[in-house]
């Protein structure tokens, strides 16, 4: 299933019947992928999601976000093997998952992240959708936006300064989006 779709609650309500059918991706918990390129709204989605989530199954997921796998800027590749490590391959056997939060102030790791082999999850932000990951997933959304808006979001949360951070992003995200084709994946497609 891979429609266009552009509204939010249709976009939901898509995701939570994928994930709903058959037998979660993992032993415990039904994990929702959100990915795309920086400054689409993932996190955002993510949160109405997770909102959504508690309101029709009576149940709060966690989400992971993956802004706390990414070891700095140059981190993207290696996050991706982190959270398949850390939280997707332990949530698969029924294990908790745990991984310790990136802050990216003092760039180094800090306190630990546990993620219950419960119930649901959201794992957002970019990679969370790659070939890795997909086997663990329930179902995927990808979030796009014209890359002017993005950048334009994202310097206006960051600042001008981080306007060079934010470009060599970009470059890691194209190299993986065009040899994950995550996109062709996604069970929803937004446009924000």
């Amino acid at each position: 299933m891979n429609p266009d779709t552009t509204g939010v609650i249709d976009a939901i309500d898509a995701l939570l019947a994928q994930a709903q059918c058959g037998s979660p991706a993992t032993r415990g918990a039904r994990i929702i992928g959100i990915d795309g390129p920086s400054g689409a709204g993932k996190t955002t989605f993510a949160d109405v999601l997770a909102e959504e989530v508690h309101l029709r199954t009576e149940t709060r997921p966690q989400i992971v976000h993956m802004d706390d796998l990414y070891p700095g800027w140059d981190g993207l590749r290696e996050a991706i093997s982190l959270v398949v490590t850390l939280v997707l391959e332990p949530l698969s056997r029924g294990d908790d998952g745990r991984f310790r939060r990136w802050d990216w102030e003092a760039g180094e790791r800090c306190e630990i992240i546990h993620v219950p082999a419960a119930g649901w999850v959201v794992l957002e932000g970019v990679g969370s959708g790659s070939r890795r990951c997909r086997p663990h997933l329930a179902s995927l959304a990808w979030l796009e936006a014209d890359r002017e808006v993005r950048l334009a979001r994202g310097i206006e949360r960051d600042g001008e300064a981080f306007r060079p951070h934010w470009e060599r992003w970009a470059v890691q995200e194209e190299q993986l989006f065009a040899a994950e084709d995550t996109r062709s994946h996604a069970t929803v497609i937004l446009k924000t």
